[in-house]
């Protein structure tokens, strides 16, 4: 049975408004109970009315920092003490790279933005590597991925979902046979694990070495 701090804040929630998928909760106290009570980074894509970054303010205690970014303007008032809002699109590489320069490396990066296949796309290739090396990277609301007014599309060769399908490929790249298509690259090396649950991917960073196959004990014949 998952813990339920963040489940029980939201129906109780004091602050600004929260707009959530409610079988999320599960999801977050399973990969991210482990910085609650520690000093922690995280950044959120998708601010909306502010709830969620008081939410995690809460949720991970006195030590915690939160970035916030959105493209509307008004994002910016609801600073508060150490919740940081920069205002900006996530599209634009100049913007993240930008940002980059801002924050210090995050513990957790949740894109909860505008999830078009840009975006969530732009946001990846831009800011992963901003992800400590132990960090957790969410992607949410991915089933923008088959709806077309977000240029989804099911199958459609250039969704956020078919995109990290190719990930799975990375994450397993120590064993290819045909290196001359792909090989180890700097996501295997990163990359713990890939976990899809219902509209949300979580990948769990950890720096990895090559595989070892071993055998212990004696032959049965």
């Amino acid at each position: 049975m998952y813990k339920r701090q963040l489940k029980e804040y939201f129906e109780k929630n004091p602050g600004r408004l929260i707009h959530k998928w409610t079988h999320y909760f599960e999801i977050y106290e399973r990969h991210l109970a482990k910085y609650r009570n520690r000093e922690v980074h995280m950044l959120e894509i998708g601010v909306f009315h502010g709830g969620s970054v008081q939410m995690w303010k809460h949720y991970f205690g006195p030590q915690a920092h939160i970035y916030g970014v959105d493209i509307a303007q008004r994002a910016k008032s609801l600073e508060e003490d150490r919740v940081k809002i920069f205002v900006g699109d996530q599209s634009d590489p100049e913007f993240l790279a930008s940002l980059r320069r801002e924050i210090p490396r995050v513990d957790i990066l949740l894109d909860d933005g505008g999830h078009t296949m840009e975006q969530q796309i732009v946001t990846f290739l831009q800011l992963y590597h901003h992800i400590a090396e132990d960090g957790i990277y969410l992607c949410e609301d991915l089933h923008t991925s088959y709806w077309p007014q977000f240029g989804g599309g099911v199958r459609k060769p250039d969704t956020f979902i078919e995109f990290s399908k190719q990930l799975i490929d990375q994450l397993t790249a120590w064993h290819t046979r045909n290196p001359e298509d792909y090989g180890v690259d700097d996501f295997t090396m990163s990359a713990h694990s890939m976990h899809f649950y219902d509209s949300m991917l979580v990948i769990e960073k950890r720096r990895m070495e090559p595989p070892v196959d071993r055998k212990t004990g004696k032959p049965s014949f």
